[in-house]
């Protein structure tokens, strides 16, 4: 128990942690908003070029961007030590949104149908109709996006030159990679220095570990049951 006293008492863990929150709610919530906006305008509408651009994409995913043009764009952004940088990172992951709009393709074509004919446009239909009925695809992307939020470390470590804009992951590395037991401590600690001395820092690395874990474990069952309604849903024949 006090070895979570000590990390929790640390302010650049702390710190560390809610901004991870930050980054891995608002970039989720981001990606699930964009990729599920794209994947409706291309798997329920007809526009011209429309084949085009499924081919752009397919290419975008094969073919990535190199780390250093990566970099020299973020930086003529202005977007260098700040928290957009990795929020903005693979706004939409185009494997994740293929299986979006493979999701969005399977909704019963009468359905969208009676909503036309009821005065709906694509923005009731996307907001009323598409988002309800996928909630089980959203909360597999949402945790798709989530998890690769929360264990982003090493654009992290590129782009964020200031400690207290540290995640939780970059802090972890610092800890269990450095061996940083000094800043694993704390300068302001509530322990004597006899105290500290005694210390297990493999303890405390460990417990370092399980606290960056801890929130993914409680975050599982939350999205099962989506799962399950989804499945039991799927059962339903007409």
């Amino acid at each position: 128990m006090i070895n979570y006293q000590v990390l929790l008492s640390n302010p650049l863990i702390v710190k560390s942690i809610f901004n991870t929150l930050f980054i891995t709610i608002v970039g989720t919530a981001v990606n699930l908003l964009l990729t599920a906006m794209t994947a409706y305008v291309l798997a329920r509408t007809r526009f011209p070029g429309r084949k085009l651009v499924m081919l752009f994409l397919i290419v975008i995913m094969v073919f990535e961007p190199g780390l250093i043009p990566e970099y020299l764009l973020v930086r003529d952004l202005g977007l260098l030590d700040s928290y957009a940088s990795l929020i903005l990172y693979k706004t939409i992951n185009i494997f994740y949104l293929f299986i979006m709009m493979r999701f969005f393709e399977e909704v019963p074509e009468s359905i969208l149908e009676a909503a036309r004919i009821d005065g709906a446009g694509h923005f009731r239909i996307f907001t009323r109709i598409m988002l309800p009925l996928s909630k089980p695809a959203l909360a597999t992307m949402g945790l798709f996006y989530g998890v690769y939020h929360w264990n982003e470390y090493f654009r992290a470590m590129i782009y964020l030159t200031s400690t207290e804009k540290w995640p939780l992951q970059v802090v972890l590395r610092q800890f269990v990679v450095e061996r940083d037991n000094t800043s694993l401590v704390g300068v302001q600690n509530f322990l004597s220095y006899e105290q500290v001395a005694a210390l297990d820092f493999a303890s405390l690395q460990a417990g370092t570990i399980i606290i960056s874990i801890v929130p993914l474990l409680l975050l599982y069952p939350l999205i099962l049951k989506y799962y399950t309604k989804g499945a039991l849903e799927g059962g339903v024949k007409d």
